[in-house]
């Protein structure tokens, strides 16, 4: 699907504000709440928009430490990519998961409430993960920034 500049207008203001009626996007960009309506239909059908959701402060539910896990599987084999990558999805615990060039295979993003919890965490999800040679772990100390898509690169 070919984004106009009023898809594009109508995406960075669902980005900004997910819970936007149709109403107030018309307000923001110039077309019918109609046609807005019609516009984001068309953009979901497309898999452009993948879904809504809230953000949930992470601290408010406990979940007050952010590990960043470096994995370097036994070997690169397409069966043990599936192997990992079907095992991880189905990790409570790890929130994201990339595979990666250069030195690691992949790199995760874990949740714990604390350091008792990521000796939980390791011992019963990441180690058990197939095919894992080595872990390396890092402990975000503060939180920068977190966003999906930043808005300036719909603007584009």
């Amino acid at each position: 699907m070919k984004l106009d500049a009023l898809d594009k207008a109508i995406l960075a203001a669902l980005v900004a504000d997910g819970r936007l009626t149709q109403v107030e996007l018309a307000e923001r960009v110039p077309l019918s709440a109609t046609a807005v309506a019609r516009r984001i239909r068309a953009m979901e059908e497309a898999g452009v928009i993948e879904g809504y959701q809230a953000r949930v402060s992470r601290r408010a539910v406990g979940l007050t430490m952010m590990v960043i896990v470096q994995v370097s599987l036994k070997e690169q084999t397409e069966k043990l990519f599936a192997q990992f990558e079907k095992a991880v999805s189905s990790a409570p615990s790890i929130v994201s998961c990339h595979m990666m060039s250069g030195e690691d295979d992949y790199v995760l993003t874990v949740m714990a409430c604390d350091l008792a919890d990521f000796e939980r965490i390791h011992k019963e999800e990441l180690s058990r993960l197939p095919g894992v040679a080595r872990l390396r772990s890092s402990f975000a100390l503060r939180e920068v920034t977190n966003r999906h898509i930043p808005v300036r690169l719909l603007e584009r």
